[in-house]
């Protein structure tokens, strides 16, 4: 099992910008597929990015692209999420996942098995 902890969250007007932090620890993430997810009061849980296990192919939702640049770095077992241009649709909390069994990228929870906590992005327009 792997233990993932989100940090970066916070409040932030509309049109800036946030990172958001994956610190994975327990077992090495290197192998594995990533992703992040976001959920919004009273709504269900969005995939939002993916990214294979190396880095070099990317995944976005519509709604996110161009904005939002989801990225690792795999000698320090970490996961990022850039996010620009923010809007206050995007506000959430947002969770970060890592995969099992595979190493490419894929939106959707189906491939995803250890999950962090969360960290809230308020957007304020």
């Amino acid at each position: 099992q792997v233990q993932l902890v989100e940090s970066g969250g916070g409040l932030v007007q509309a049109g800036g910008s946030l990172r958001l932090s994956c610190a994975a620890s327990g077992r090495t993430v290197s192998s594995s597929a990533m992703g992040w997810f976001r959920q919004a009061p009273g709504k269900e849980r969005e995939s939002v990015a993916a990214i294979n296990w190396s880095g070099f192919i990317t995944k976005y939702v519509d709604s996110v692209k161009g904005r939002f640049t989801i990225s690792r770095d795999n000698a320090k077992n970490t996961l990022h999420l850039q996010m620009n241009s923010l809007k206050p649709e995007d506000t959430a909390v947002y969770f970060c996942a890592a995969a099992d069994r595979t190493r490419m990228a894929q939106l959707g929870s189906a491939q995803y098995d250890d999950w962090g906590q969360g960290t809230q992005v308020t957007v304020s327009s």
